[in-house]
């Protein structure tokens, strides 16, 4: 038997392997609509018939203004739903289940029109200076997050995840190193989770299924967040009904790296959380082989291991894993007679 190919079930989700295809931008929105193109329609998919157990769908915006770049997918308005949906729908038909990552790029926002943030403080030095949120405009965008919410249900999403990682808005609130306020949403370690508090609270209300936070466990500065800060802030998620943490690190600022981190750098993170705040986590960054992701799962250290750029290379990851590790999984029917030859 083999882990990685073994069921699970999270927040009532069953997933038939413990693979998972991460959330990576697609910029194909050229009409910067928003909308599902025939780009998404093969490239997720294509990833389901390769027997992913999970795909993750790309960060999508959940506003106009919270764009990353102009071309991002969308979910900020109802006639978006239409296409979605028939993106679940395919997934579905090839046997995966599906998710969608909800997010607001704040300061890393790169669209005409107003930046904002928690405080006006730029990405880097080429950025442009954003404006410090009102309570209003927070309000705003925290109803925009249960707007999304409600729209992702509506197109039949299994999974929901809250990107609070890579420097995007709530992990701007997240980290003291962008986080300089001064009201209830600022200064200490409570305050500064308070605005994911109130994004979780508002989807509870119209989100009933596996709820996913990426976070970035630390922010790889001296004055920043560590792991230790998000083993709390964990907990504050486990408390409010999260029921999975996908653990990714950095970029709230420009990564400063004095070496090339090595294959599974990510994985200590995921594995402190699961044990110190005992809530299932996810391993991700150069996962690259299956015998590496069996390895993490034996020992412990997370529940699901999240693919990214070896699912873009080679969008038969899973067939590749089955082999290193000598398990026969389950064929497309159309493939059945060459699978496990």
């Amino acid at each position: 038997m083999s882990i990685l190919f073994s069921p699970i079930t999270i927040g009532g989700v069953s997933l038939k392997n413990r693979i998972v295809m991460s959330p990576m931008g697609m910029n194909a929105c050229k009409a910067e609509d928003g909308k599902v193109t025939n780009w998404h329609k093969i490239h997720y998919p294509s990833r389901a018939v390769g027997q992913v157990g999970l795909i993750m769908v790309e960060a999508t915006a959940v506003s106009l203004d919270g764009r990353t770049d102009p071309d991002d997918l969308g979910i900020w308005e109802d006639g978006q739903i239409s296409g979605l949906k028939e993106l679940v729908d395919m997934v579905h038909e090839q046997g995966a289940k599906i998710g969608i990552q909800l997010c607001h790029g704040g300061r890393k926002s790169k669209i005409p029109g107003k930046i904002m943030a928690p405080s006006a403080i730029p990405y880097d030095e080429n950025s442009i200076v954003p404006e410090a949120m009102t309570e209003e405009e927070m309000y705003e965008v925290i109803a925009a997050f249960k707007e999304s919410a409600r729209r992702a249900k509506q197109a039949g999403f299994d999974v929901l995840e809250l990107h609070a990682a890579h420097g995007y808005l709530i992990n701007q609130f997240l980290s003291p190193l962008s986080n300089k306020r001064g009201d209830k949403y600022g200064g200490n370690l409570e305050n500064r989770y308070q605005f994911l508090k109130e994004v979780i609270h508002e989807i509870h209300k119209v989100w009933d299924g596996a709820l996913f936070v990426r976070i970035s466990a630390t922010d790889y500065h001296p004055e920043g967040c560590s792991i230790d800060d998000y083993i709390v802030y964990g907990s504050m998620m486990k408390e409010q009904g999260v029921h999975f943490i996908d653990c990714s690190s950095g970029w709230i600022v420009p990564p400063n790296f004095s070496e090339r981190p090595g294959p599974g750098y990510q994985v200590p993170f995921a594995s402190q959380m699961k044990k110190e705040v005992q809530i299932p986590t996810g391993a991700v960054g150069l996962i690259t082989s299956g015998l590496q992701a069996e390895k993490i799962l034996v020992e412990g250290h997370a529940d699901l291991i999240f693919i990214g750029q070896e699912l873009l290379r080679d969008p038969y990851w899973p067939k590749r894993a089955a082999k290193e590790l000598n398990v026969s999984i389950d064929a497309p029917p159309s493939y059945e007679y060459i699978w496990n030859k």
